[in-house]
């Protein structure tokens, strides 16, 4: 993908500072944008696990539950490293350079169980041409927007929202970091027609979650009894998560302020069964 990444057309009184770089249209972590080339040349591995969701639609929670699934629904297992080291983030980097992390993940053992909120088109192309796993993870508008909020207001990662109506407009015009809510959550419904690609929904997994753990195992073929899915289960439950100092962000408050909101705030979600993901949108028009 040849071009450079740069501030074109940014209005970076809707971002407040620059910590935060467009490219080709979205807007990124500054030294996402910086390492875009190194970004793009990463080597996915055929069997490596990709966990994808917009930001604040579940990821950590979905990491948590891939991790149980993997280690026969074992929490000492699990508890063998913070979540952000057991499943790292490809495209962005909190505690060290994107090039260390990188590297880091190079040299992981597979296989591998990666996240990334990157939008299809963005996707390092290697995914694809290795027809890696993805877990794709959707939540409805109206919620991934007021916890999305929030999480601007905690971190330091990127800059603070603004006023709700400011923050709200921006996120409507997809003019807020990892871009579009829409485009993104659009892309990877179509895409899923073409590649490996299990596409779930927040409120589905809320609602009945072993079921939805049960359809997770089947995608990656592994079997689960049903007091492993009972330990799974319970084990995820967002009251768990939240208290979970290995899933929590607890550990790195100059990243993450949890006096100002929790890293994981509520867990709530409003009924909406799985329509597409134009269909939550409209919603975020209409009430």
């Amino acid at each position: 993908m040849d071009f450079q990444p740069g501030m074109e057309s940014l209005d970076l009184n809707s971002t407040k500072d620059s910590r935060l770089m467009d490219v080709e249209g979205i807007l990124y972590p500054k030294e996402t944008g910086m390492y875009w080339e190194e970004i793009q040349n990463f080597k996915a591995r055929p069997d490596d696990l990709l966990i994808c969701t917009y930001p604040k639609a579940g990821t950590t929670w979905m990491q948590e539950i891939v991790d149980m699934i993997q280690h026969g629904g074992d929490p000492e297992k699990c508890a063998r490293a913070p979540i952000y080291q057991r499943s790292p983030f490809v495209g962005c980097s909190f505690l060290i350079s994107i090039p260390t992390s990188l590297e880091k993940i190079d040299a992981m053992p597979s296989p591998r169980t990666l996240k990334t909120h990157f939008p299809v088109e963005h996707l390092p192309p290697s995914f694809w041409d290795q027809k890696c796993k993805i877990i794709y993870v959707a939540r409805n508008a109206k919620d991934n927007m007021v916890s999305y909020f929030h999480f601007h207001n905690m971190t330091s990662i990127i800059p603070d929202s603004g006023s709700w109506d400011e923050f709200m407009e921006n996120f409507i015009a997809g003019k807020v970091c990892w871009g579009s809510w829409f485009d993104h959550v659009q892309g990877w419904w179509k895409a899923k027609d073409r590649h490996p690609i299990l596409y779930l929904f927040y409120e589905d997994i809320k609602e009945d979650p072993a079921r939805e753990i049960q359809k997770i195992a089947q995608f990656l073929g592994i079997d689960l009894s049903a007091s492993v899915l009972n330990r799974i289960v319970q084990h995820t439950k967002f009251e768990n998560m939240k208290t979970n100092p290995l899933v929590n962000y607890s550990d790195l408050p100059s990243l993450f302020d949890l006096t100002v909101s929790p890293f994981m705030r509520k867990g709530r979600f409003r009924s909406l069964k799985s329509i597409s993901p134009s269909s939550h949108f409209i919603l975020i028009i209409t009430q």
